[in-house]
């Protein structure tokens, strides 16, 4: 799923206006800075085959997510944290430099794109284009 909705129900219920969503809003956009910030960051990585970086802005990044239950960016963030140690947690197997280098451009893309469609959802909820 997109999003865990248990995980995003129970960040709503800490709101105290159900109409202006006066805490999880201000979080959720906070979010958005937070990870366009960490996805710049892993572009710098990439152009320096930085992989324990990679490594350590995908944990970032991926405890972010899951604290929001963006479940599809969390478990392709927790992909490239495991590729920047040189492991396919998936296949259960090592990897060269190079292969995880190769997973993590790869994988960087493919959650740029899950980002982006967990944003659109995310604004539409909140019926909003800014904060």
């Amino acid at each position: 799923d997109l999003i865990n909705m248990d995980t995003f129900t129970q960040i709503l219920e800490l709101d105290e206006d159900e109409d202006d969503h006066d805490f999880s809003k201000p979080m959720v956009w906070e979010y958005f800075e937070q990870a366009e910030k960490t996805f710049l960051d892993m572009d710098h990585a990439v152009e320096k085959k930085d992989l324990p970086q990679l490594s350590s802005l995908g944990h970032f990044l991926k405890g972010s997510s899951a604290a929001l239950g963006l479940s599809r960016v969390q478990d392709s963030c927790e992909k490239i944290q495991h590729y920047g140690h040189l492991r396919d947690e998936d296949a259960k197997k090592d990897l060269t430099a190079d292969e995880a280098f190769n997973a993590i451009v790869k994988m960087l893309k493919r959650v740029q794109l899950q980002y982006n469609e967990a944003q659109l959802w995310l604004k539409d909820f909140y019926g909003d284009e800014a904060a």
